[in-house]
């Protein structure tokens, strides 16, 4: 479906540059914003991403590249925020003219640091973006297997179902398949989770932990997410649904998951700044710990699994002991 809207995709990472390609497959021409001109360029003389997604190439005839944020903001009507969580604010800053009017889509798994906020909430309370033309894409789909074209499963989540189904035909190609849902605060609280929760699933392999503990832990971790999403957002949902349950498990068990991957390297007894430097790109789960931490200060959710990997990540307390205590409270 051609729509009759100029898509801008923001980011220029692996997540973004999977975007890209399925929307390259559903619309003729699109936007694209990079904050580095010199990977623009690169990109224009490779036909691929420099960095990310290697092997996805472009027509690049159908893209027009910007490195001003602005510039790509005035030139589209739908924005793809693609962008780790804690470079947003960042990116916004140099924003000097108005969103409010854009359809916004956040594929931003994180929350915004400091303002401990949802970037939905992000965008409303700054720049006006109102709830009906504000979007979350969630779901299990790792930008690895969409680059290969494997079959993945996405949510798009809306106040209105006008602008979730038009962002469901936007991502809907013969490996995408897309649902909607109303539930945009659990979804985002959802995708901010399951990757805290991946980080404590990486320290648990990397202490050699194995997959019978695996699936009990994931359990347990699935129990606490819908008790503090049901908690903060009082809703009739089903935590069994994909885009919450179904997210969680391919972060925490697949090998394309950073934030695994980040785990993984603290178990075995790497700082977290080593961890950091030796990993190219973001573990948003990092950053997301800290927020929730903040945020659960006010609902006193029982999270045991958050206050451990809290305590490991931030208070540099020893993985071996803080894990095994953890499992003393599983069941």
């Amino acid at each position: 479906m051609q729509l009759p809207y100029k898509v801008g995709i923001m980011g220029g990472g692996s997540w973004a540059t999977a975007i890209a390609k399925i929307i390259s497959m559903t619309q003729t021409d699109f936007n694209w914003y990079m904050r580095r001109p010199d990977q623009i360029e690169e990109f224009k003389n490779f036909g691929h991403n420099p960095y990310y997604l290697t092997g996805v190439n472009f027509n690049l005839d159908h893209i027009s590249f910007y490195d001003n944020i602005n510039e790509i903001v005035l030139n589209s009507d739908i924005l793809i925020f693609a962008i780790p969580s804690p470079f947003l604010k960042q990116h916004l800053q140099k924003l000097n003219v108005p969103v409010k009017n854009k359809i916004i889509l956040s594929a931003i798994k994180g929350i915004v640091p400091d303002e401990n906020m949802l970037v939905s909430d992000y965008f409303s309370s700054f720049y006006e973006v109102s709830k009906e033309n504000m979007a979350v894409l969630a779901g299990p789909c790792h930008a690895e297997e969409v680059a290969l074209e494997r079959l993945s499963y996405l949510n798009i989540a809306c106040a209105t179902p006008a602008c979730s189904a038009l962002i469901a035909e936007l991502f809907s190609t013969h490996f995408i398949k897309t649902a909607t849902s109303f539930d945009v605060t659990g979804v985002e609280y959802a995708s901010v989770l399951k990757n805290v929760y991946a980080i404590v699933s990486g320290i648990c392999h990397g202490l050699k932990y194995g997959d019978n503990f695996q699936a009990i832990f994931l359990s347990n971790a699935v129990i606490e997410m819908e008790r503090f999403i049901n908690t903060v957002n009082p809703l009739s949902r089903n935590i069994c649904d994909s885009t919450y349950l179904g997210d969680l498990l391919v972060t925490a068990y697949s090998r394309f998951s950073r934030n695994r991957i980040f785990g993984t390297m603290i178990g075995k007894g790497y700082s977290v700044k080593t961890a950091q430097l030796e990993m190219e790109m973001i573990a948003e789960g990092y950053f997301g710990t800290k927020c929730i931490k903040e945020i659960n200060s006010e609902y006193n959710v029982e999270m045991p699994i958050l206050d451990t990997v809290y305590s490991i990540l931030y208070e540099k307390k020893s993985a071996i002991p803080a894990i095994r205590k953890l499992t003393d409270t599983f069941k």
